[in-house]
């Protein structure tokens, strides 16, 4: 065989438009190209859609969520989409007493948002309305607009929390808390990147809270569930197992190398994490600003554990299945993560930060144990006895790498957040919730970040339109699936 003659003879699909990534975004995205008339192909490296959200069907006939999961009445991207295909939501249990496990033994049980008293809640509190006051000032579609941006991007969240407060125990529920919403430690982020992901979700109660805010809602199929449906609309348009290991940009639009063979487009919208693209090999190589984006943009560490039981026991003791444990326990918090019939009971756990790197490292029996324990802390004996038990660690899961997005570490924004944060590079544009204005790092802005990088793209096709009337550039050419629309 002819030296190069391999690659020439690989297949090749032409399309106006080539989406990167079959998660929420990618699929937005598709979708809205589609919807108006542009030829497009979605290229996912993994067997399934939905990225960062993965329901699961056990044994037992319950379905699990393993990635994100819930919806919120303000997230109201999501919930047009979902609407759009019929995809049912149910409320989050949360009827009952909560719970809180200290570091100490120190056991405090409250109904509602959170605990009236109890250990570091004044400071707790003060300085939470702080985070408030200074997320009103944050310009959430021109960061760099903010009053005080490079201050605030030059601390991390714990070098804040230290120099407001001495009080330890505030200082665990405000490490919590962070670990909770970006799975990292305070000491990783930047204070910026929080004070502009609390502007993105509307304040900090909305991320925090459940009834009316972030924690609201389940779908009722599994996340996935409108992802799927989309997939299922898009059709042959969809491409499964299809990494993309290079891309290069040239005159005449996009080609994009892939396991399966070359795409040439028009432009491509990748729609997977920061941390993904580094698995891409791009030619020219992407600017400065974007790979300084990248490299100050690591992904979450977290993991979801399921425990399932013949019934939700600890409904009937009056507690709502909602703990949070501070101290040596590998879980951070607990939740009822039940179906909406109740015929069966399900506890989930998160793992987080650097919880999450320590039990990791444990073995499957040990991880079991320790996980285990901590549910009989927050629910009972009963806990210890589950009839069904499921891990999904994130960081060991080959595309993800981690979850459930990436978040900025001091520096990232002011470095490299003007050029690098979103900002197209010739034919690519870029998605994933790590780009949304609006429920940044959730599902909503996943959404809302694929219709924006289809604007773009719809926008950009129709400037070349005007400027060079007339059939496509050679290479450019309509494919195959004019015919479904």
């Amino acid at each position: 065989m002819v030296v190069g003659m391999e690659q020439r003879e690989r297949p090749v699909v032409e399309t106006r438009v080539a989406v990167v990534g079959a998660g929420y975004a990618g699929l937005t995205a598709a979708l809205e190209l589609t919807d108006a008339g542009v030829d497009t192909v979605v290229l996912e490296a993994s067997d399934r859609v939905g990225g960062r959200t993965l329901s699961e069907l056990r044994p037992s006939g319950v379905r699990v969520d393993h990635g994100g999961q819930w919806v919120g009445p303000t997230q109201h991207r999501l919930r047009a989409l979902a609407a759009r295909f019929g995809c049912a939501t149910f409320p989050t249990w949360e009827t009952g007493r909560h719970l809180e496990v200290w570091h100490d033994g120190t056991r405090v049980g409250y109904a509602g948002a959170a605990p009236a008293t109890g250990p570091g809640i004044p400071e707790y509190e003060r300085i939470t309305a702080l985070l408030d006051r200074l997320a009103g000032t944050v310009d959430v579609d021109s960061p760099w607009q903010t009053p005080r941006f490079a201050e605030f991007d030059g601390h991390s969240a714990e070098g804040f929390f230290r120099s407001e407060t001495g009080d330890e125990d505030a200082l665990r529920r405000l490490a919590l808390a962070v670990q909770g919403v970006w799975c990292a430690e305070p000491s990783e982020i930047s204070l910026f990147h929080v004070l502009f992901y609390i502007a993105s979700a509307g304040g900090y109660e909305q991320l925090m809270e459940t009834r009316d805010c972030a924690q609201d809602s389940r779908f009722t199929e599994g996340a996935d569930g409108p992802a799927r449906a989309v997939a299922a609309a898009l059709g042959d348009r969809v491409r499964l197992g299809v990494p993309v290991r290079a891309i290069r940009q040239c005159a005449a639009g996009v080609e994009l190398s892939t396991d399966r063979g070359l795409v040439r487009a028009e432009r491509a919208v990748l729609a997977v994490p920061p941390t993904a693209v580094h698995r891409i090999a791009f030619d020219p190589v992407l600017p400065a600003a974007r790979r300084g984006w990248i490299g100050h943009s690591p992904m979450g560490r977290v993991a979801k554990v399921h425990a399932v039981y013949r019934r939700p026991f600890w409904r009937a003791a009056g507690s709502s299945g909602i703990a949070t444990l501070y101290g040596d326990h590998p879980v951070g918090v607990v939740f009822d993560n039940s179906p909406e019939d109740g015929r069966h009971g399900v506890l989930v756990a998160f793992v987080y930060g650097d919880r999450l790197t320590r039990w990791a490292a444990l073995d499957p029996d040990a991880r079991r144990a320790s996980v285990l324990a901590a549910l009989v802390a927050a629910a009972g004996p009963e806990a210890a006895e589950p009839d069904d038990y499921t891990e999904k660690v994130w960081p060991q899961q080959e595309w993800t790498t981690g979850g459930y997005e990436c978040f900025v570490t001091p520096g990232g924004w002011t470095g490299h957040g003007r050029q690098g944060w979103r900002e197209p590079v010739g034919r690519l544009h870029w998605a994933g919730t790590e780009t949304a204005s609006v429920w940044n790092g959730y599902i909503d802005g996943a959404v809302s970040s694929g219709e924006r990088a289809a604007a773009e793209v719809a926008e950009a096709l129709a400037a070349r339109a005007v400027a060079a009337p007339g059939p496509a550039a050679p290479g450019i050419m309509s494919s195959r699936h004019e015919q479904h629309r």
